[in-house]
């Protein structure tokens, strides 16, 4: 009877056992990558499309990544400036009956009036900039508007980082599974 030896079995369990470490690893990486990519497009997208800016709306952009409650690595891009809500999904029934790309499970409510924002509150002419009527009530000066249409840079830039996504994960598991060494 012949000894069968298998060179490499110890090296080969400890590779097995690090493995799912070094996968969940690999998917922390590429998360922070995917969602850095977002942000980015993001940003690039508010900088070209804005034309009386502070930068305030682009800084306001904060992302993460982290493990939701069915253990999924996640990554998450947001804003907690009600702008960026307002830019996003548009206001009034202006914003109601624009274009945009939603997710299935969100349906946002919009006001059904007009209302009127008073012009000593804004620091710009927003007829000038927005083509609001401007009225006076009482002597005192209103822009009367009936919403802004949604103009939609996150949910297209987090759908860019998606479509990304699959390279950028593959990369970071290549990377990672070539520190345990070994062919891939």
């Amino acid at each position: 009877m012949a000894d069968i030896v298998i060179k490499g079995a110890d090296q080969l369990m400890h590779k097995l056992e690090v493995m799912p470490k070094s996968l969940n690893n690999a998917l922390w990486d590429a998360n922070f990558d995917i969602v850095q990519v977002a942000d980015g497009e993001a940003v690039r997208e508010l900088q070209s499309s804005t034309k009386h800016s502070s930068g305030e709306l682009s800084s306001s952009l904060k992302y993460e990544v982290m493990e939701d409650t069915d253990g999924h690595v996640i990554g998450r891009l947001w804003s907690d400036n009600p702008v960026a809500t307002y830019r996003e999904l548009g206001t009034g029934l202006v914003g109601q009956e624009s274009p945009k790309n939603l997710p299935d499970d969100v349906h946002p409510v919009y006001t059904q009036h007009p209302w009127f924002i008073p012009a000593d509150k804004v620091d710009t002419d927003l007829h000038a900039i927005y083509g609001m009527p401007e009225i006076k009530i009482n002597g005192k000066k209103f822009y009367r508007t009936n919403g802004q249409p949604a103009r939609q840079f996150l949910v297209p830039a987090i759908e860019d980082a998606g479509e990304q996504g699959p390279k950028i994960i593959k990369e970071h598991i290549v990377k990672e599974l070539g520190k345990l060494g070994g062919d891939i």
